[in-house]
């Protein structure tokens, strides 16, 4: 009985904590639409950020994981550090802070649904998961592949139309019209999205070598601060510090504020990932594009037309078909223990 208790207490804790964690994400899209609407570069708030990420983190790594560290460092090893932290730190912040802009919150956290698909592709091409045309689960995962595709164009492509306005006299009134910069910012978020998968399946296979997950962030946020502080002197000939309508203490609290929720959200989906598998906590993803579309409602006074929407449930059921078919392969019979079909496996398997 009183395990029976412990375990109800324990489900409860993480379903609803998994809930907050994506409700944080979420209330984070729209307070940096907000922070860019006041003029702060995308490199900026990646900076801030990432160095209080790094600040926050490596305290905990040194006390936790200091005997997970490796002996030394090989040439492979630095390189492939290099590349998480460019890729994971200075691209896919840089192109989803400028996909938000250009779009929306809500677009921001719906087009990383298509992460998983897109990682099982990648791993598929890499030979990092293996793919059974005869088993239904791997067809499954085809199909739910395609689907977060479909979905991901189709919202693009509805997010982007609107009704002509008087500059348009071209165009008829019925007809809609494309909206360039939506467009635009649509591609950056695909990209910043494909960047995001290749760099899990890079974390992947690095942590083979380097198996301290918290070490790997604090480092690779360190390195990837010095990679976009490189490019923003390169590209602007300064390090912006001044801004017109946000102060550098607000800009430092923020960066302090959002380490802090970053360091925990990750934290406790490692616990989650850890206790219940990765199949749960990814199922929870959704819940922040809803989330941020009431926020972006209520706050912004931002719209979503119903093609949108059909377009998030086509990604979103290509998501779940994904999930359910990796989660159903730790019962598939075939190849004995080494199988990759085990669903306490990563999502790379």
């Amino acid at each position: 009985m009183e395990l029976l208790k412990r375990d109800l207490l324990e489900d409860v804790v993480i379903i609803g904590g998994l809930i907050g964690v994506q409700i944080v994400y979420a209330g984070n899209s729209v307070l940096l639409s907000y922070l860019m609407a006041l003029g702060l570069e995308s490199f900026t708030i990646v900076i801030f950020s990432t160095f209080a990420t790094f600040l926050i983190l490596s305290p905990i790594a040194i006390y936790f994981e200091r005997d997970r560290w490796p002996k030394k460092l090989n040439s492979r090893l630095i390189i492939q550090l290099i590349l998480i932290s460019f890729g994971g730190v200075t691209l896919f912040q840089s192109l989803f802070l400028k996909g938000i802009n250009l779009t929306s919150p809500a677009m921001a956290t719906a087009m990383p649904n298509l992460a998983p698909g897109l990682i099982f592709v990648i791993a598929w091409a890499f030979r990092l998961e293996r793919v059974k045309l005869s088993c239904v689960y791997s067809k499954v995962k085809i199909v739910g592949t395609c689907l977060c595709v479909v979905g991901a164009l189709t919202m693009s492509i509805m997010q982007s139309t609107g009704v002509p306005t008087k500059e348009s006299p071209l165009t008829s009134p019925s007809s809609p019209v494309f909206d360039k910069q939506k467009i635009i910012g649509c591609l950056y978020l695909i990209a910043a999205v494909f960047v995001l998968s290749s760099n899990v399946v890079l974390q992947a296979t690095t942590m083979v070598e380097f198996p301290a997950p918290i070490s790997l962030c604090a480092i690779t946020s360190l390195i990837g601060v010095t990679i976009t502080a490189a490019i923003q002197l390169i590209q602007d000939h300064k390090i912006e510090t001044g801004w017109p309508l946000v102060s550098v203490g607000n800009l430092v609290g923020y960066s302090l504020l959002a380490g802090a929720v970053s360091g925990s959200c990750i934290s406790f989906n490692n616990w989650a990932m850890k206790k219940r598998g990765p199949v749960l906590v990814s199922t929870f993803s959704p819940v922040s594009t809803v989330c941020s579309i009431i926020f972006s409602i209520a706050t912004l006074g931002e719209t979503v037309n119903i093609g949108s929407l059909a377009g998030m449930f086509l990604m979103f059921t290509g998501l779940y078909f994904v999930l359910w078919a990796k989660g159903k392969e730790g019962y598939y019979e075939g190849d004995g223990p080494e199988s990759e079909f085990d669903a306490e496996k990563p999502l790379l398997s």
